[in-house]
């Protein structure tokens, strides 16, 4: 989900600058997964650089067109009106995650890796209990939006513009979270040619510029 707004935005540009119509579903990334296992009729994939891997051991994605598109960075969100906590240090952070009686975080890579951080903060004891994980697909700022959270770690780019959301900024120093998704041709892809010849325009000036937009940078930078 996280590159949801990115792939509808290339789909757009790949139609009206190169007419290549080009349609993307998205779900969360257990849901993704799920689904190429399954045997899922489709030509790309766009997933988290990790689960990508695994598929592509498992012999689900062409072999060679496995590639880094974009990073996307983890940021803290809190409800519009609340208090937005101070996140220049990692005492900042340490500050805000002790002070929320209920934090939310996602399902896919930065949820994980959210939980990691907590744990090598030394506040697991403190905070476990208090952390709300947000099912497969949803944005956690609808949690935050609904009040059942008062903070919030996600991907920029599925925190941004969220109505009822502020966000506070990136996680400070070390404890910075990124995470890089990649695309690949699917094995299972009916024309693998043309997948990856739109594989290739995902890396283009104009595709960087959308994925800008979008909180990502390109990984090649």
């Amino acid at each position: 989900m996280a590159t949801r707004l990115i792939l509808a935005g290339l789909s757009e540009h790949l139609r009206t600058a190169h007419g290549t119509a080009v349609r993307f579903e998205s779900a969360g990334g257990v849901e993704v997964a799920r689904r190429v296992r399954g045997g899922a009729e489709a030509d790309l994939l766009v997933l988290a650089d990790d689960a990508l891997a695994k598929l592509a051991a498992e012999g689900h994605l062409v072999p060679g067109t496995v590639r880094p598109l974009w990073v996307s960075q983890v940021v803290a969100a809190v409800p519009e009106g609340s208090p937005v906590p101070a996140l220049d240090s990692v005492s900042d952070l340490r500050a805000a995650l002790l002070a929320a009686e209920r934090i939310a975080y996602s399902t896919g890579p930065s949820g994980t890796a959210l939980v990691g951080l907590v744990a090598r903060l030394g506040l697991a004891d403190r905070v476990d209990r208090r952390l709300v994980q947000a099912p497969p697909g949803v944005p956690v700022g609808c949690l935050l939006a609904a009040g059942e959270a008062e903070l919030a770690f996600q991907q920029h780019s599925e925190l941004m513009g969220l109505p009822g959301v502020v966000v506070a900024g990136p996680l400070p120093g070390d404890a910075a979270i990124g995470s890089t998704f990649g695309g690949a041709v699917l094995a299972a892809s009916g024309e693998p040619r043309r997948a990856a010849e739109v594989l290739d325009l995902f890396g283009s000036d104009a595709a960087s510029r959308i994925a800008g937009a979008g909180g990502m940078r390109p990984a090649r930078s």
